[in-house]
């Protein structure tokens, strides 16, 4: 009795200092909002401009409107925004234009949506996995019907298609795809893991077909190569591309999603051939990682976009403190892990806010990543 009594008093200490530790964070959460209204008068900080949105993307359309779009805390749902200026984004009008299935694929865990117009069309995409196999990630698509995609309704694809000659990809624990376009060819990069979630993630890279197939059998971009790639899981994830002076770069994130994320950088000249590894240079060292002095924490899963006088800018997630929390009012009733194992997921920690820089570039070209 003694015994079961001691593991009573220690669950309940657990649960105060969680719901202590919440509240701590809501209160950071709560001076975000307030500096964030400061920054937006102020220009570029390092200040959050869309609160609680991970893996941050937004493209800058021919109407002149910012479409942004991100992962949502509870991952259940697939939301955009649009505004005049990325300083208005926060407060503009969200639309829910997906939401999860109750079972089966596209049922839990929807990461990391991307919005693109191709060929005079919407896509919109991201990854899932089922309540089944919560871990069982793979990359889908939607097609907006029409020509607004805050309105007009979105239909469902399915999972993003393997070459004919492809076997091996989207097999297996697959996220974060891009798209992006290179001298009359389109690509796709993403991250997978060949051996389920415990397995290193690498990116692969293809040329596609059409917006939902690849044409080409996947390559291997990268894998995670050193000690800042490593910490926590093997990870190369979320790329982004931007090109500048004849060469192409895709910036990746690595390491697990704490304070340890920071994000590394491929490079390649323009007239090589991108689906040879050989075209390809890696950065030794992270071009992008945690600043103390500066309040920003675990870096990464950025995107490109321009400012309204067309100068790029880096969309990047960050959180204000170190240790991430996870908060069980965002995790589904269907998650029976015991509370200490959510409390330490830094997945359910909602407070990665979306933010913005200003990118620089060296005397060759390449991008200088530094906070504001």
């Amino acid at each position: 009795m003694q015994i079961k009594k001691i593991k009573k008093l220690a669950l309940y200490a657990l649960v105060l200092v969680s719901v202590a530790s919440f509240t701590d964070k809501k209160s950071q959460n709560d001076k975000s909002k307030e500096e964030m209204a400061i920054s937006t008068k102020t220009g570029l900080s390092n200040k959050p401009i869309v609160l609680q949105r991970a893996d941050p993307f937004i493209y800058k359309h021919t109407d002149g409107y910012y479409y942004f779009t991100g992962s949502i805390p509870t991952y259940d749902a697939i939301e955009l925004r649009r505004a005049k200026s990325i300083d208005e984004l926060q407060n503009a009008e969200t639309f829910r234009v997906w939401e999860k299935h109750k079972s089966g694929p596209m049922s839990r865990h929807v990461w990391a949506p991307e919005i693109h117009y191709l060929d005079g069309n919407w896509y919109v995409y991201f990854a899932a996995s089922e309540e089944e196999d919560i871990w069982k990630l793979r990359p889908y698509v939607l097609q907006c019907t029409g020509p607004d995609p805050l309105h007009d309704k979105w239909i469902e694809l399915g999972q993003m298609q393997a070459a004919d000659a492809d076997p091996k990809s989207f097999t297996d624990f697959s996220l974060d795809g891009t798209v992006f376009e290179h001298r009359g060819k389109r690509y796709f990069c993403w991250a997978e893991k060949t051996g389920g979630q415990f397995a290193a993630s690498n990116l692969y890279l293809a040329e596609m077909e059409s917006p939902i197939k690849l044409k080409t059998v996947q390559f291997m971009l990268t894998t995670p190569d050193y000690d800042w790639e490593r910490i926590g899981f093997w990870v190369n994830e979320g790329p982004a591309v931007i090109k500048n002076k004849g060469k192409i770069f895709i910036t990746f994130s690595a390491s697990a999603t704490g304070a340890c994320y920071a994000m590394g950088m491929m490079e390649a000249d323009e007239n090589s051939d991108l689906l040879d590894r050989n075209s390809w240079k890696k950065s030794r060292y992270p071009v992008l990682k945690t600043d103390e002095a500066k309040g920003i924490y675990g870096p990464g899963h950025n995107s490109f976009t321009v400012d309204e006088n067309g100068e790029p800018l880096v969309i990047y997630h960050a959180r204000d403190y170190e240790k991430a929390i996870g908060d069980p009012k965002v995790v589904p009733a269907s998650d029976k892990r015991p509370l200490k194992e959510i409390i330490a997921d830094p997945l359910y920690d909602p407070n990665r806010h979306a933010r913005m820089m200003k990118l620089k570039f060296d005397n060759n070209g390449r991008p200088i990543f530094q906070f504001n």
